[in-house]
C-alpha cells in the first residue's frame, strides 16, 4: 500500500541521520579520551599475594613499593620494626606519595600534602588519610587486602 504523504520529510530524516552519527561519535570519543585519562578506574584488586623474601630484607624505618592493581602500594617497615601497607597514592588529586625517613612522614610533591607514619593527613590539602591495607602472612606469601575484604586463604 503506497501512502500520500510520508510521515516524515527528506529533511528531517538526514537530520535526524546526521545528528545520530554525531552522537555517536562525540560518545565514542569521550569515552576512549576518559578510558586514556583513568586507565586504572574501577580495576583495583580486593587483595595482592607478594613473595615474602622480596619484603624480608627492608630496614627499619624504610618502604618498598608494590603494585596495586594499577596504582602504586607502598610496604611500610617501620622503626620499632611493625609493618603497615597503604595505597601509595594522595587523597586529594591521587599524585603519588613519597616516604621521608628521616621525618617519619609520607610527602605529596603535587600539592605539598603530609601524612604521618600511620596515613593520617597532618598538612597540606589532602582531604582524608591514605588508604591503610591488611597484612596476612601464609607460608612464603605475604598477603596484603583491603580492609573488609574477604580473602579465602585456602585458595591463596
Amino acid at each position: 500500500m503506497k501512502l500520500k504523504y510520508s510521515l516524515i520529510t527528506r529533511r528531517q530524516f538526514l537530520n535526524t541521520l546526521f545528528g545520530g552519527s554525531l552522537i555517536a561519535f562525540f560518545s565514542g570519543t569521550l569515552f576512549s579520551l576518559a578510558k586514556f585519562a583513568f586507565p586504572t578506574l574501577g580495576k583495583e584488586p580486593d587483595f595482592v599475594v607478594l613473595d615474602k623474601k622480596e619484603f624480608a630484607g627492608i630496614p627499619n624505618n624504610s618502604t618498598k613499593a608494590f603494585a596495586w592493581g594499577g596504582v602504586l602500594g607502598l610496604f611500610l617497615k617501620k622503626a620499632d620494626g611493625g609493618m603497615t601497607a597503604f595505597k601509595g597514592v594522595c587523597t586529594h588529586m591521587e599524585c603519588n606519595v613519597n616516604y621521608k625517613s628521616e621525618q617519619k612522614k609520607f610527602y605529596c610533591a603535587c600539592h605539598q600534602g603530609w601524612f604521618d607514619d600511620t596515613g593520617k593527613n597532618i598538612a597540606g590539602p589532602p582531604p582524608k588519610p591514605l588508604e591503610v591495607f591488611e597484612i596476612m602472612e601464609k607460608g612464603e606469601k605475604l598477603i596484603i587486602a583491603r580492609k573488609g575484604a574477604k580473602v579465602d586463604l585456602a585458595k591463596v
